[in-house]
C-alpha cells in the first residue's frame, strides 16, 4: 500500500502503543511525504515504576516521536487514567471526533478490534464509530491479540526497523518489558516479512479500506 501526501492519524491508547504497533510504518509513511499525527490517550501515571517521575511517559513519547520525525504539533496527548477507558467512552469518542474534525485523516490506525486490553478495546471500538467512512487499519500488538487477521502488509527496510528500535529505546521506564527488546522487535518484523517474501514488514488488520 503506497500512500503519498495523505493525512494519517494513529490512535495510541497508551504512550508507547503506536510505535510498538507500527513504528516502522510510521517512518515509511513520513518518508513517502505523508502528514502523520499520533494521539495518545494515557500516560499511565498510576502505573509508573518507582524511581521514575509520574509524567515520565509524557517525556518519553515526546522523545520517541521526535526520533521518528513527527513534529511536536502533530502529537496529541490526553490524560485518561490507565485501565479506566471503558468508564469514559463518551468523552473518548468526543475527543476522537474532535481529532477527526481537526485533522481530517485519510487513513486511521488503531489497535485490533479483538485486543483483550480494556483500554485498547475501547479505543478500537470508538474509532470504528468515529471513522466508519474512513480507511481504518488495526496494528498488531501480539501479546494482546488472541485473534489477528494478517490482511495488509507494509514492507520495511532494515533502516525502518532500526529506527523503530531507536525510537522505542527512549522508553527507559518500559525497558524491562519483553516486547521492548530489540531482538523481539526485529524478529517480529522478520517473521512478517518472510510471510510475504520481503526482508521485513509490519502487518495490519483491515477494518475498512476506501480508495
Amino acid at each position: 500500500m503506497n500512500l503519498t501526501q495523505k493525512s494519517i492519524l494513529i490512535l495510541s491508547p497508551h504512550t508507547d502503543d503506536a510505535e510498538l504497533g507500527c513504528g516502522g510504518t510510521i517512518k515509511l509513511l513520513l518518508e513517502q511525504g505523508n502528514e502523520v499525527h499520533i494521539a495518545a490517550f494515557s500516560a499511565c501515571r498510576h502505573s509508573v515504576l518507582a524511581g521514575f517521575p509520574e509524567d515520565v511517559l509524557v517525556q518519553e513519547i515526546k522523545a520517541s516521536t521526535r526520533e521518528l520525525g513527527i513534529p511536536a504539533k502533530n502529537l496529541h496527548l490526553f490524560d485518561y487514567d490507565v485501565r479506566t477507558f471503558n468508564f469514559h467512552r463518551q468523552e473518548i469518542l468526543d475527543d476522537i471526533l474532535n481529532l477527526r474534525h481537526k485533522i481530517k485523516p485519510d487513513v486511521v490506525f488503531v489497535p485490533s478490534v479483538n485486543d483483550i486490553h480494556q483500554d485498547h478495546y475501547t479505543i478500537a471500538q470508538e474509532a470504528v464509530r468515529a471513522f466508519k467512512f474512513s480507511t481504518l487499519l488495526c496494528y498488531e500488538l501480539p501479546w494482546n491479540n488472541f485473534e489477528f487477521k494478517t490482511t495488509l502488509f507494509f514492507g520495511l527496510h532494515e533502516s525502518h526497523v532500526e529506527q523503530k528500535i531507536k525510537a522505542l529505546s527512549n522508553y527507559k521506564s518500559q525497558a524491562h518489558r519483553a516486547y521492548m527488546q530489540p531482538d523481539f522487535i526485529r524478529s517480529l518484523a522478520k517473521v512478517r516479512g518472510v510471510q510475504v517474501g520481503l526482508p521485513y514488514a509490519e502487518v495490519f488488520e483491515v477494518v475498512r479500506m476506501i480508495y
